[in-house]
């Protein structure tokens, strides 16, 4: 497989279309294997009575022109058990592929979860190609049962055709040529949608953009600072621009393939009425014959017009959205979570990184350069400087989120790239300033940092209490049963302090964890609130740390508040520039010490 390059990165190129559809046919078998047979079965079944309205047809015109009542009664009995069957097994098959619909669609979302779930790192949510594609995806998934039903469609109207080709064979073999005529509506109609969704996924950045600007001007986080800056009228015109600069080259596109589609047409077209011609003038055909060259080649028509849109539907929109699944179920098997060591029990000496460089993803710029540290067993280490200095990406390389760009992670002896990413990050906890807004109710808003304990009461009053959060359940009318967020029914909202309150309760739901990251968890409390509370952590951190060997990491853009560390790393640039004691760092005067005389007299 090939893989194009944009930029310095290397983009791979979605899987093909007949593969990616038979792996999802494939994942439906396995989640509704009798749901989705019996959905097939029928759907055959209920196109093939159809089929044979043709031949019904002609013989009730040969038994009126002929006046063979016998035949006429004949043929209008098996009219009227075609007509009955096909809306009998239509309405049957229609029932059970609902069914099936209903539950391979969760199948397929959960499906999709779980990929995500699995994959090791974030780095693919960072690089916009992707992002596209993930987005796209999402949108697809919720319908992308309907590929299902499609295909059957589709396999329904082959066999629709297959029968009226037969037909028409069985008067003359030449009659077959209506079908080669109708390549060119077949191939037109394959080739259409891939065209238009080509010209969708060049524009689906700025399609994005146009969906974000809409959502900027019409939902209600930012609703307030958009009324406050009177900037709705502006989102709107740009939102309108973006969505003309995407909707252009699309339209375009659609245009110059119709005209290749109707002209496609128009050859049918004459090859149907030459068809008729020649079985009634050049063949001398009876009347059953040419009605049934009517019959059929009419049918014929609706039945290729049927089969190359369902084609073209399903080449387009389905086979899309089963090639982007069947690009993300490669991705997460490319990066899933690997290694073949086991987590140790405890930390005896250290984690220390050797050499360590990393930049993100599709970006040059490097974020830390050559960093060499060692962070002690059951030290309490802070790592401080300015903001973009590098901190919160030193966290993330932790707790394996990504991979180094150069260098190596070690615990201890072992090479933290072979330890099972799910397995080393059951062994972390913390809280980080960048957190999520879990809106259930209280208890598992603390509960989910230990999922094996989501509804363990004792244990979320626990963390509560380690984060200083009591003052917020204290304030909530039904306590640890009360519904967080303002759009759920009685949901409440909280201030950001309060909801940062409960994500650091939901870094301390864990007990024993080898490493404790406290990223910037009290951003929105002033100097000497964090200092205090800083303080408590370390007290608790050195008491609770025991054989474990815990290493609990605090990380802060304010150096006063972070004097009680038995480590202090100090970044600069990208660069490790310092790293030791508070009056280590003072005695040395070096950047630490000219850093935290400034922050000291601001606050002073």
């Amino acid at each position: 497989m090939t893989s194009s390059r944009k930029g310095d990165q290397v983009i791979e190129p979605l899987p093909p279309t007949l593969a990616s559809m038979w792996r999802l046919c494939k994942t439906g078998y396995r989640h509704e294997p009798r749901l989705m047979a019996g959905a097939f079965i029928l759907s055959q079944l209920a196109a093939l009575p159809d089929a044979l309205l043709a031949l019904w047809l002609a013989l009730l015109g040969a038994g009126v022109v002929q006046h063979r009542p016998g035949l006429l009664e004949g043929a209008a009995i098996g009219l009227g058990l075609s007509a009955a069957a096909t809306w009998f097994l239509r309405t049957i098959s229609t029932r059970f592929q609902r069914r099936f619909r209903d539950k391979v669609t969760i199948a397929l979302e959960s499906h999709v979860a779980q990929l995500q779930a699995s994959i090791a790192t974030v780095a693919h949510q960072e690089r916009p190609e992707y992002l596209d594609r993930l987005s796209m995806l999402r949108n697809q998934v919720f319908v992308l049962d309907h590929m299902y039903m499609s295909l059957f469609s589709t396999l329904g109207w082959i066999l629709r055709l297959a029968v009226t080709m037969a037909l028409l064979v069985a008067i003359h073999p030449a009659l077959l040529l209506l079908a080669v005529f109708a390549v060119p509506t077949v191939l037109t109609s394959s080739w259409r949608p891939v065209v238009e969704r080509n010209a969708q996924e060049r524009g689906a950045q700025v399609n994005r953009l146009s969906r974000h600007l809409f959502d900027l001007a019409t939902t209600a986080a930012p609703g307030k600072e958009v009324r406050v800056t009177g900037i709705g009228d502006r989102l709107m015109r740009e939102r309108r621009a973006a969505w003309q600069k995407w909707y252009l080259p699309v339209a375009s596109a659609r245009w110059g393939s119709a005209w290749w589609h109707a002209l496609a047409w128009a050859i049918f077209g004459c090859a149907y009425v030459g068809a008729v011609v020649f079985v009634s003038s050049g063949l001398h055909a009876p009347a059953a014959q040419v009605l049934l060259v009517l019959a059929a080649g009419a049918r014929l028509s609706a039945y290729i017009g049927a089969t190359v849109g369902e084609v073209g539907f399903l080449r387009g929109f389905w086979a899309d959205g089963s090639r982007r699944l069947a690009w993300l179920e490669d991705y997460a098997a490319s990066v899933a979570a690997s290694g073949d060591l086991a987590v140790p029990s405890a930390i005896h000496r250290e984690i220390r990184l050797e050499h360590v460089s990393f930049a993100y993803p599709g970006t040059s710029r490097t974020v830390l350069e050559d960093v060499s540290l060692a962070l002690p067993a059951g030290a309490v280490v802070a790592i401080v400087g300015e903001n973009g200095a590098g901190k919160t990406t030193l966290v993330k390389l932790l707790a394996k989120l990504y991979e180094p760009s150069s260098g190596a992670i070690f615990v201890d002896d072992t090479p933290l790239a072979r330890l099972p990413a799910g397995d080393w990050r059951e062994r972390l906890a913390g809280a980080f300033q960048d957190f999520f807004r879990f809106e259930f109710r209280a208890k598992q808003t603390v509960g989910v940092g230990d999922i094996s304990r989501l509804n363990d009461e004792p244990a979320v009053v626990t963390a509560v209490d380690r984060a200083g959060a009591n003052d917020v359940i204290a304030r909530l009318k039904f306590g640890l049963d009360t519904q967080l967020g303002p759009t759920w029914p009685n949901g409440v909202d909280l201030s950001f302090g309060q909801w940062q309150k409960l994500a650091l309760a939901r870094g301390f739901m864990r007990d024993e964890p080898l490493l404790l990251v406290l990223d910037e968890p009290t951003a929105a409390l002033d100097a000497e609130t964090e200092h205090a509370l800083f303080e408590r952590y370390a007290a608790a951190a050195r008491s609770e740390a025991g054989a474990s060997g815990r290493i609990t990491l605090l990380v802060s853009h304010r150096f006063s508040t972070v004097r009680m560390a038995d480590l202090i790393v100090v970044l600069d640039g990208a660069r490790l520039v310092e790293a030791g004691t508070h009056e280590q760092l003072m005695a040395k005067r070096g950047q630490y010490s000219e850093l935290y005389a400034i922050q000291a007299a601001a606050y002073r």
